[in-house]
């Protein structure tokens, strides 16, 4: 079993820059693929970043060049750095963890994961 807790949420201004992490328990960290989701409200779930066990990324379009997701390995933590923050920004988002395609890198789907964290609040105002 794997836990996830997400920090660092909070309200920003509009370009703007915040940093969210995510501590996982489990012996076997290193081998998931660790992945960033977020919700807005009456939306679906949506992928926003992906990092594999080898360290290859992946990020959704609308994010792309301005968030960086990232891995620690030793201390089980994965962190977003969003930069240039917009109002569209504004969502629940989620850590998630993918303990059975860790080396793979085109997984997008919410169903492509096994744990999940409970979220954190992101608001981006104009």
């Amino acid at each position: 079993q794997v836990q996830l807790v997400e920090s660092g949420g909070g309200l920003v201004q509009a370009g703007g820059s915040l940093r969210l992490s995510c501590a996982a328990s489990g012996r076997i960290f290193s081998s998931y693929a660790m992945g960033w989701f977020r919700q807005a409200p009456g939306k679906e779930r949506e992928f926003v970043a992906r990092m594999t066990s080898l360290g290859r990324t992946a990020y959704a379009v609308s994010v792309a060049g301005r968030f960086t997701i990232s891995r620690d390995n030793a201390k089980n933590m994965v962190s977003l750095q969003m930069n240039s923050l917009k109002p569209e920004d504004t969502a629940v988002y989620y850590c998630a963890a993918d303990q059975r395609y860790g080396s793979s890198l085109n997984r997008r789907s919410a169903y492509d994961y096994d744990y999940w964290g409970q979220g954190t609040q992101v608001t981006v105002s104009s």
